[in-house]
């Protein structure tokens, strides 16, 4: 069985990460999945927060997802996310600032309110602000 499988992250925008990979780790919407080399097919939906990749020799590097799909074929693994970035890359002022101003709009509770869609921003920058704070220690 090979140690590595091929990893391509890819975003609305561009390619963030290709390469050989010993695992990948995100949360699927079925729960949390630990993916090898040699996992069987599978494609399911993620849930904004990290994606973890241990590379080949081991280093590890953390990638953000704000959600989208997993699929898992013989020889690759390819996460198709809405937004993806470096874990190095987030900023963690603007995303309390985008959770803080969510949180405000939500309490005005205005009748034009999306309540769906501020719900979701909530949710996907108090995900960003958890993966910062457990990555950046």
């Amino acid at each position: 069985m090979p140690s590595t499988v091929y990893c391509s992250i890819v975003s609305a925008e561009k390619e963030i990460f290709s390469g050989q990979v010993e695992n990948v780790v995100a949360t699927g919407t079925i729960g949390e999945l630990g993916l090898f080399p040699g996992h069987t097919p599978l494609l399911t939906g993620i849930k904004p927060g990290p994606v973890r990749l241990k590379l080949e020799g081991g280093e590890e590097e953390i990638f953000f997802a704000s959600g989208g799909y997993i699929e898992v074929q013989q020889n690759a693994i390819t996460i198709l996310a809405d937004t993806a970035l470096r874990a190095d890359d987030l900023d963690e002022a603007a995303a309390q600032d985008a959770q803080n101003k969510a949180e405000k709009e939500l309490a005005d509770n205005k009748s034009d309110i999306d309540f769906g869609r501020v719900q979701a921003d909530i949710q996907e920058t108090a995900a960003m602000l958890r993966t910062i704070r457990k990555y950046r220690k």
